[in-house]
């Protein structure tokens, strides 16, 4: 009988030929009975009894995939059918496991080993660095568990940071040249492509001269470094953002280009900073002497040469498209002013200490019977100081608790319908809300009683506000109209209809107390001057004699659509804030009639909603404090800014938004700031921190709208599934 080697060799083939060893791994525990499986491109067998692992046909330079789970031998295995996703079932006498093979490589693959730590003290932050170049922050406050607060990709942040830099005009083309190309690196060179974070250390920048760093000078600046394998940054811990960038291959004095190792330290006698560098390939050591002023001096964005205020700090220009409100206004007056100015004794008194002068809405009492018709007139003038009193409130507590206390919750429609927006009137009575079914509900602030609807949209009602004196309830919709309604009885007092605009209404309000309506279609916003006829004219009341005219149109930068728009109405104001699909925020000065600034790269995704915080007529805050605002954006937070510098301020992170537009709000204090989540949970923020307070739990889907009572500590919660519920303070 011929031998099988034999056999080969006479047919010209060689046994190297027939048949290779692939892979070869030993096993603690015996291996004579196990079961094995195999699929098109994996193969999967038991280790040492209880860890299953996974090699890779199409790649055998993978590393083996190892997956523990078990406590007891495995028996059995199979893979699934389907190559996407790949599944891989294992049993033992413990469990029966259902693997996801591609989530698995992914997160073997995130598996990177920590190369640094930092704990700021101010903040109480546990900052650590990863050398696939991910900062990873959390929180040491007493009752956050050590909670992550977020999760940076350094990378990432680095080329935001030099795209704002090209756009603001400090820099000609975008760095490319500074960041490493991922096609010409090698799988294995995952160093230069992912910025290991070699060391954290403190930058103490308010001890550098404001006219130095300006505003990343201030106390409350909180900044470390970061020191990695391309060079040096300077990292905001509150706004999660590169403040300053310093790439070694810039400088031609430095010997060490890629750096392995990194030691940094602050000096205080003149504010430079010593750096330790040992260089990535070869001997070298070097010792760097860094000017930190000079390094974020550099880099800082240039100053807008005009200083923008949320408040109106100068009178109407008679070139403004604001004049003609003014004006028109003014006109209106003039004659009833000199009829009574004969009957007038204190010619020298102040005007708004006139008592037949109609307040502003400061100070003024909410109208709690604003809904109910007058059916008394006898009674009227007796029980009019009863109803005075009645009808005072208290001032807004300033340091109030968060309203954590579950309170009221209705459904807003007898079937499963979304809640699409939700505001308060100004006296913080009455809750209006759109719902995706074409309707407009008005609720009392209590949530008790039968609501008020308003009919007549054929689409989704994305936005609803109501007017400074609370007359008057503003609708618009996804079918292209806009309609205004009397608050009283829910009678339509004006409608614009589609035929007005060129696409749908993306945001609507009142605006410059009540003189205008400011809306947003397509790339542009409009500001509209409207009168609303009250005449009682039962036989052509079916006629509308209310009419609006178009002002002025103003277009974002690039001409692409808005999607969020925003400006104050209760106070007056020039400024008019605007979010583009290009992921930028666009500041317009109504007074001087152009666009006044552009925030680009504001969030990673196109903003959602723009919040101002605009206090209410119960509290009063600092004039400053109304020059911040939030903007919010899918999978990417909120972020708190401020419009004299038009910088982010904070970043607040920790609530789970990644494919649902929610809705924020500002609390009338301006402490805190309130947000949906998809978790079905509602989050609240104070200002001071970046992660989050307080989870408001109770809701039974996604919560895609908040709003704060201006009047009271309470807190109206909407969710996809149509619900309203009351958060009410303890």
């Amino acid at each position: 009988m011929e031998n099988p080697q034999d056999i080969f060799s006479s047919n010209g083939g060689c046994l190297s030929d027939i048949v290779i060893e692939k892979y070869l791994v030993e096993s603690k525990e015996s291996v004579s009975h196990v079961q094995l499986a195999c699929s098109m491109q994996d193969c999967a067998f038991p280790l040492d009894g209880t860890e299953l692992c996974i090699w890779n046909t199409k790649d055998p330079s993978r590393q083996l995939l190892i997956l523990r789970g078990h406590h007891q031998p495995i028996t059995a295995m199979a893979f699934g059918n389907k190559v996407n996703p790949l599944l891989i079932c294992s049993a033992s006498l413990d469990y029966v496991i259902m693997w996801n093979l591609d989530e698995c490589r992914e997160k073997v693959l995130q598996a990177y080993p920590l190369l640094s730590l930092f704990i700021d003290a101010e903040s109480r932050q546990l900052v650590t660095g990863c050398a696939d170049g991910q900062l990873w922050i959390f929180s040491l406050m007493d009752g956050h568990h050590y909670r992550r607060v977020a999760r940076v990709d350094l990378r990432k942040k680095t080329e935001t940071f030099s795209t704002r830099r090209v756009k603001s005009g400090l820099c000609s083309q975008p760095e490319e040249s500074q960041l490493p190309s991922t096609s010409a690196l090698g799988k294995g060179e995952q160093v230069e492509v992912t910025f290991p974070v070699l060391r954290l250390a403190p930058c103490d920048l308010s001890l550098i001269p404001n006219s130095a760093c300006g505003c990343l000078s201030s106390e409350n600046t909180r900044c470390v470094w970061i020191g990695s394998s391309v060079g040096l940054f300077v990292f905001n811990l509150a706004n999660l953002e590169v403040e300053a960038a310093l790439y070694y291959k810039d400088f031609q004095s430095l010997s060490i280009l890629l750096a392995g190792s990194c030691a940094l330290r602050n000096r205080t006698a003149d504010q430079k900073v010593l750096c330790l560098l040992a260089s990535l390939f070869g001997g070298k050591i070097a010792v760097l002497e860094i000017n930190p002023a000079a390094l974020v001096t550099a880099q800082q964005c240039p100053s807008m040469g005009q200083s923008l205020s949320v408040p109106a700090s100068s009178c109407v220009l008679p070139t403004s498209p604001l004049y003609l409100g003014i004006a028109k206004e003014k006109s209106t007056k003039a004659a009833s002013e000199q009829r009574c100015a004969a009957r007038n004794v204190m010619k020298d008194q102040r005007l708004v200490f006139h008592s037949k002068v109609r307040s502003s809405g400061y100070a003024s009492a909410p109208h709690v019977t604003m809904f109910s018709p007058k059916t008394n007139i006898k009674s009227e003038s007796k029980g009019s100081s009863r109803s005075r009193s009645s009808c005072a409130r208290e001032a807004y507590p300033v340091e109030c608790a968060v309203p954590t206390k579950p309170g009221p919750q209705v459904a807003a429609a007898p079937t499963c319908t979304r809640v699409c927006c939700i505001q308060y009137s100004g006296d913080g009575q009455w809750l209006a809300c759109g719902l995706a079914n074409h309707l407009s509900l008005v609720f009392d602030a209590s949530l008790t009683g039968t609501p008020a609807v308003f009919s007549g949209h054929d689409g989704a009602v994305n936005a609803v506000c109501w007017s400074q004196d609370r007359r008057w309830l503003l609708s618009a919709a996804r079918d292209g109209t806009l309609r205004v309604w009397s608050a009283r009885g829910a009678e339509l007092a004006l409608l614009l209809g589609k035929d007005m605009f060129s696409k749908p209404i993306q945001s609507a309000q009142f605006y410059y107390i009540d003189a205008f309506i400011l809306l947003s279609s397509g790339p542009e916003f409009q500001l509209l001057r409207y009168h609303i006829d009250t005449c009682k004219d039962e036989i052509k009341r079916y006629k509308q004699k209310s009419k609006s005219k178009l002002i002025c149109r103003l277009s974002t930068t690039g001409a692409v659509d808005m999607t969020s728009l925003s400006a104050v109405n209760d106070f007056y104001s020039h400024i008019v804030l605007a979010a583009g699909r290009n992921r930028t925020v666009e500041v317009f000065d109504l007074n001087a009639g152009c666009s006044a600034a552009v925030i680009a790269e504001a969030h990673s995704r196109p903003v959602h909603q723009i919040c101002q915080n605009k206090g209410s007529s119960f509290t009063t805050q600092q004039p400053q404090a109304y020059n911040l605002f939030l903007t919010t954006a899918v999978g990417d937070g909120m972020r708190l800014w401020d419009l004299r510098t038009l910088r982010c301020e904070r970043h607040f992170e920790g609530h789970p938004t990644r494919g649902y537009p929610c809705g924020i709000a500002f609390s009338p204090c301006g402490r805190f700031a309130a947000c949906g989540a998809e978790d079905r949970h509602a989050y609240v923020y104070e200002m001071g921190s970046s992660t989050f307070s307080h989870r408001l739990a109770g809701h039974t889907d996604t919560v895609t709208g908040v709003a704060f009572n201006p009047s009271a500590p309470q807190l109206a919660t909407a969710t996809l599934d149509g619900k309203l519920q009351l958060f009410l303070a303890e």
